[in-house]
């Protein structure tokens, strides 16, 4: 009779059965003990098959020069504009490179920090402030 299950997966076990002359073999489990999954369904082969190239609209650099200019007009630094406007700075360094994704909400609440307008054929000019609709 042979050794059992826990006993013939130890490394003791098996260090113990070469010492003694014995036959052993070992085998290595890829990806053991992982979830990995890599299955190709039809849709990641259509994806893969795809030849046009999908990207995201990134926010124009005249808006970015927008923004830098009306921050610094009103004297601040992208950390107090990002303060001010309860953003990140890196959202508002982003946004300023021209490598952000458009978000109008993002984009109004800098719009009111700087009095400026972002968004629509105006950029860059100022807000004007009248009586809001109701």
């Amino acid at each position: 009779k042979g050794p059992m299950a826990a006993q013939a997966k130890s490394k003791s076990s098996s260090l113990a059965a070469q010492r003694g002359g014995e036959d052993v073999e070992a085998s290595k489990k890829r990806a053991a003990g992982q979830n990995k999954q890599h299955w190709i369904t039809k849709n990641t082969a259509e994806l893969d098959l795809e030849t046009e190239e999908l990207h995201h609209d990134r926010v124009t650099l005249e808006v970015g020069r927008g923004i830098q200019q009306g921050r610094q007009s009103e004297g601040l630094t992208q950390k107090d504009l990002a303060t001010k406007t309860n953003e990140k700075s890196q959202v508002v360094a982003d946004r300023e490179r021209g490598q952000a994704i458009p978000n109008n909400q993002v984009l109004g609440e800098i719009e009111r920090a700087i009095g400026l307008k972002l968004r629509g054929k105006a950029i860059g000019k100022p807000i004007e402030k009248g009586p809001r609709a109701k």
